[in-house]
């Protein structure tokens, strides 16, 4: 079983950043490969990022690569994604997920979810 829990969603101008994290635990959390989604309203969950625990390896939504990085501080057991030059379509709720396949880019891959965290970007 893996329990994640999400963190540093808030509102924020146009052009701001924000740091989101994720707290991973449960026994075996470092054999999986870990996602960030979005969902904003009225649309589907969309992937935004991917990296291994083991190996660090990452993999992203070439939409949001150069702006957004994902990163892991194994000893923390805790994923950031690193959001720079938001702007207001990056608007919606942040999911944290777990999964055990790469390169981890569908919903359908991933076992575990944390319960999200807002961000909003004003114009």
């Amino acid at each position: 079983q893996v329990q994640l829990v999400e963190s540093g969603g808030g509102l924020v101008q146009a052009g701001g950043s924000l740091r989101l994290s994720c707290a991973a635990s449960g026994r075996t959390f470092s054999t999986y490969r870990m996602g960030w989604f979005r969902q904003a309203p009225g649309k589907e969950r969309e992937f935004v990022a991917s990296i291994s625990w083991y190996s660090g390896s990452t993999s992203y939504i070439d939409s949001l690569k150069g702006r957004f990085t994902i990163s892991r501080d194994n000893a923390k057991k805790t994923v950031y994604l690193q959001m720079n030059s938001l702007k207001p379509e990056d608007t919606a709720v942040y999911y944290c997920a777990a999964g055990k396949t790469t390169p981890g880019r569908y919903v359908g891959e991933y076992d575990y979810w944390g319960q999200g965290t807002q961000v909003t970007v004003s114009s």
